[in-house]
């Protein structure tokens, strides 16, 4: 069953690596951390969401607007094959009825807050900035690129942190999945990229260190459509 439908678009995407440890707890029961190289990551990233559907139906106001959220790599092994997803920390919306259902049907760490973006095109250079208000304070998320975009190559960082097509959340005593659809997307490598956050407040002190450093990939994905399955209740106990 199909539960929304959306474009997602310019999307920011910092990528820092994490030791494992630091996701202690977090990972949700009956999947694992997924590796790349021997590595795993978090992520902050910054979007848009265009012409936004639930179950089909437009509601005013509630169709266009921006997302932050930090986010780790899980992966989930079903029969034969393994399902790559992730598993998120917090994310961040302006709209409350949005925040109010993410939390309700998929028991997703939503907050709303003031939030805006500005996305600039200026010859063949691109800047894309998220702007979240938090406690008083503004934060910001940005990456500036040039050229055109490409599509990810096979076995890269890019090609990890975008082709991940299942979500993971723990709630209610139970661990939901759902997929998400989409088309491969290209992307832009930052010629610089900027983090300004309140990282404790927002995320916890575990993840202080590990955001704080240059990240190890910084990019834009240009994005795409997008379709979000209804999640279902894992069946316990886990294979």
């Amino acid at each position: 069953m199909v539960f929304l439908t959306a474009e997602w678009r310019d999307l920011v995407m910092l990528n820092y690596v994490v030791e494992p440890k630091t996701l202690e707890g977090l990972v949700p029961a009956g999947t694992e951390l997924d590796f790349h190289e021997g590595r795993t990551f978090v992520s902050i990233v910054g979007f848009h969401f265009l012409d936004t559907r639930i179950f089909g139906l437009r509601f005013p106001r509630h169709t266009d607007f921006e997302e932050i959220n930090l986010r780790f790599y899980v992966r989930r092994r079903e029969g034969e094959l393994w399902r790559r997803g992730v598993v998120f920390v917090r994310e961040l919306v302006p709209r409350r009825v949005i925040a109010f259902l993410a939390r309700m049907v998929y028991g997703e760490p939503y907050i709303a807050l003031p939030m805006n973006h500005l996305v600039e095109k200026t010859g063949m250079k691109l800047r894309a900035r998220y702007n979240w208000k938090y406690a008083g304070r503004w934060n910001s998320l940005e990456a500036v690129v040039s050229g055109e975009a490409a599509v990810v190559e096979p076995g890269s960082e890019e090609e990890f942190i975008t082709e991940h097509y299942w979500g993971y959340t723990a709630a209610r005593k139970s661990v939901m999945e759902y997929q998400v659809e989409h088309p491969r997307w290209r992307v832009w490598r930052a010629e610089s990229a900027t983090l300004d956050c309140q990282v404790a407040e927002l995320y916890g002190e575990r993840f202080v260190d590990s955001v704080s450093v240059r990240p190890s990939s910084a990019f834009i994905a240009d994005g795409s459509n997008v379709v979000v399955h209804y999640r279902r209740k894992l069946p316990l106990p886990f294979a």
